[in-house]
This record gives structure tokens, sequence and C-alpha cells, in this order.
């Protein structure tokens, strides 16, 4: 029985329910007048049903999908403005005990190169991704608890935060591992993490349990719980995600919007981000296996209707993804994309080559640097932000949600993005870059409403090329 404040992860991803969300969506795919009355409901900006947005994934109509990417891309703005988030993946061990298909550290897998960081080598990554400009870093692990216990990434927490190397500092550590207890998400919570990420990777759960033949992960019940388990931990912040491809995407997509929207009934504070990655080549992993592989239409016309049904959540596009992909979706309402990215453990101090045995965990599409993509960014009219300021000022969880769902954070958030990307272009920016950034800055900085916040961030940009660092509303 579906119930969306239950804490069984069969009730609020109920099969049942999905299934008759997929069969009402196909009654009335071609119903205009719903559509309409759909479309109206979301021009409120105030979100859709899994339902209702179902039916827009369904329906086929040129126009209808045309205004479906208007509404998108009005609703991006009205939210996020025109930011875009950089961070980059830490991965920091791929040992792993579970034997997922479709991901290369399966347990089973003897042809990858089995590594894990110590904190001498995180020292030096870290150094390497401060020297290139980031101040925001997802860390990644399998999940193996002799390998990789809580211990071990706790303590990777306290020395990323502890590192401090010419101007850089990692201000802000999100993180990605295995779903696991209440105490341990307390402890994650006082490392002073930023948001909790885990990948539900399907919601049909007969596909999980084949998908995850062995190991902890197996537990489909208790892997689709573990954000309930966070909350109860403390953690104000989750993240959401599937992997597009390996099952049916509507059905995926409609699991997506009833956990996005158990997380609002349940505890009040809905996902703060959702990802949407799609299935990749990998050592010892084909991505043609996998026979529910989507379109680069399909994929866009989903990120568009995330964002009208989850409009105040932030939308993560990673390096999965090639260039051209990422200009066909971040119109569409995507706010944080990676950077510089290597999937391989470690491998920013001191990249794999193609002659090394790979610890990567699938192929990167977008492989430029940082300054290049913040150079593309900003040639597309967009803000490249490294800000961290509402985690650290304690603006998470409800506290966020109501400012973004009032669309009053882009009172912090415009004025932050420019002054933490006049910090990259004073310290880490090629000269092109810088050029074209500070014109981009004095353009922004016009477009801010409010005469004092306009002085105000106006001063502190005069003062980071002085000299000063970390200024935030």
């Amino acid at each position: 029985m579906y119930d969306v404040k239950s804490l069984k992860a069969e009730e609020f991803i109920s099969d049942e329910e999905i299934r008759e969300t997929l069969a009402y969506a196909d009654a009335n795919k071609d119903n205009v007048q719903m559509v309409n009355e759909i479309l109206a409901k979301a021009r409120l900006k105030k979100g859709l049903t899994h339902r209702e947005a179902s039916v827009l994934l369904a329906c086929e109509m040129p126009d209808k999908i045309r205004e479906m990417y208007d509404l998108a891309r009005e609703i991006k703005e009205d939210y996020y403005g025109n930011r875009i988030v950089l961070f980059a993946p830490l991965y920091l061990s791929n040992y792993c005990v579970n034997g997922c298909v479709y991901c290369p550290y399966h347990s089973k897998n003897k042809h990858i190169a089995r590594k894990k960081l110590t904190q001498e080598d995180i020292v030096r990554e870290v150094t390497a991704l401060q020297d290139m400009g980031h101040k925001r870093l997802a860390i990644e692990a399998g999940e193996d608890p002799v390998n990789n216990p809580i211990e071990y990434i706790l303590e990777c927490i306290n020395t990323i935060y502890s590192i401090k190397h010419k101007n850089g500092a990692i201000r802000r550590v999100n993180v990605n591992i295995a779903a696991t207890t209440v105490e341990n998400y307390t402890k994650l919570k006082d490392a002073g993490i930023g948001t909790y990420i885990l990948f539900q990777e399907t919601y049909h759960k007969e596909s999980y349990l084949k998908l995850h033949p062995t190991g902890p992960k197996h537990d489909y019940d208790y892997h689709t719980e573990a954000m309930d388990r966070a909350m109860e931990g403390g953690i104000d912040d989750v993240g959401l995600g599937v992997l597009f491809g390996l099952e049916m995407y509507r059905y995926e997509f409609a699991g997506l919007l009833m956990h996005a929207e158990h997380l609002e009934a349940v505890h009040g504070v809905g996902p703060h981000t959702i990802s949407v990655p799609r299935i990749k080549r990998a050592d010892d992993i084909d991505p043609d296996v996998f026979d529910n592989g989507i379109s680069d239409d399909t994929f866009a016309k989903i990120c568009a209707l995330i964002r009208i049904a989850v409009p105040y959540t932030g939308m993560i596009i990673s390096t999965r993804e090639s260039q051209a992909v990422r200009e066909k979706v971040l119109p569409l309402g995507v706010s944080q994309i990676s950077g510089g990215s290597r999937t391989s453990v470690g491998g920013y101090d001191i990249p794999e080559t193609s002659e090394d045995i790979t610890s990567a965990q699938f192929d990167v599409s977008d492989t430029r640097t940082l300054d290049q993509v913040v150079n593309w960014l900003m040639k597309m009219d967009y803000i490249p932000s490294f800000c961290t300021a509402c985690y650290r000022a304690g603006r998470t969880g409800d506290r966020f949600m109501a400012l973004c769902k009032s669309m009053q954070i882009l009172n912090c958030c415009h004025p932050n993005a420019l002054m933490t990307l006049k910090e990259y272009l004073e310290d880490y920016a090629s000269p092109e870059t810088k050029q074209i950034g500070l014109e981009l800055i004095e353009r922004e900085l016009a477009r801010i409403p409010n005469e004092k916040v306009r002085q105000i961030t106006a001063d502190h940009i005069h003062d980071i090329a002085e000299g000063q660092r970390d200024f935030r509303f």
C-alpha cells in the first residue's frame, strides 16, 4: 500500500503506485486539456506531484515539450539565477565488498587496480585540487568495512578541512558513501559535512536485487531508507539520484519524485540535490549490456521535468556527460557541475596514464581543465560559483529551503557567487579567463537589486583584489 509518510521503503516507493502512475500517464499523455492544466499548475513554480510530472514525461506533443523547456528555464532563473556551482569528486578508496554488476568496483573484478588513499596522499591530492581553484569536494568510497570503515572516512574529512595551501581551502565536503547507521550519520554530521549523497541506482526492487546480487548493498529496504536514517542522525541536507540506463527511465523518474515527496512529507525538507547520472563505459563494464539506455533528448526532458517538479532542488550533472550534453541541459535546470574531474582513486596530484592499470569508476566524457570549464561557462553568461556560504552560515535544511522556496536565496547567492569567482580569477585563472571574468563581474554587479548589498559586494571585490579572502553574505 502506498503511503508517502511511511518509513518502510516498499510503502513510500510503492511498485503498485508507480505502475498505476505509468498507466495513468499513458492514458493521458495526449489529453491536451489535462496537459495544459498540469502546465498551468507548474507555472505557479511550486512543483508537481510524481503523477502529474509523469504525464508530462509521457507527453510527446512537440509544442507542449517546448512549453516544458521554456518553463524549466524560467524556474531555474527564478530560483538559482545564472549561477553554476562547481565541485570536484575525490575518490578515497575503490575497495568494495559489493557485487554491483554495473560498477567496476564490484568485488569479483580482478582487473582493476585497488587503491586507498593514505592521509599523506590526501594532503597531496587536496593541495592539487586547491591549486586548481576548487573549494567544494564530493568524497567517494566503495563499501568495505575493513578497508573503508567510518573512522577512515571521518579521518579523511578532518584531514581535508585542515589543509590550507596558499589561498586555497576546501570549505565544504559532501559525502557519497554507502548506506549506514543513524549513529554513523551523526558522526558525519559532527564532522561538518555538507550534503550526504546516496544514489538509489534503481527504484525497481526486482531489478535492484538482480543488479546487486551480493554484499550489504543487496538489502533494498536498508538502502532505500538510508535518507530517513541520515536525517534522524541530524544531517540536514541529503542528495538523491538514480543511475539512468539500468531500468525503465519512466519508472525511475516516478520513483525519484516519490522519494522527494516522502522526504518532504516526513521531514519537512526535500532533497537538497538531485543527480542525474547515466551509465557509462568503465573497466569490466559495458553499458551496451544494459538495454534501458536513454537518448540525449530524453535525458534533457528528464532534467527539465525534475526542475519543474522539484523547483527548489539543486540539480547535479557530472563529467559522465560530454560538453555538448552539458550545454544542452544547463539551461533546463542544472545548477551544479563538476570540473577538471578524476574518477580514479586520487588522480589529481599524479594523474593515471593510459599505461596504468586503472582505478577509475567510469570514463570521463568531459576532460577539460577547471579553467577551461570556468571560461566556457562565462562565455555562455553563467556565473561560475565556488560559494559555500549557506553551509557555513547555518542556512541548511529547512532554513535553506525556506529561503529557496520563497526565491529569496538569490539575495545571498548572487553576490557570493561573484565574490568567490573573483577569488578564483585572482588566484588561479589564465589571463584570458581572468579578463572574461572581470568583465562578467562588472555586468553582474549592476544586476544586484539592493543598492546596499551591491555596494558591499563591490567593496569586497575590491578587497579581494587587494589580497583579502572569504567574504560572504
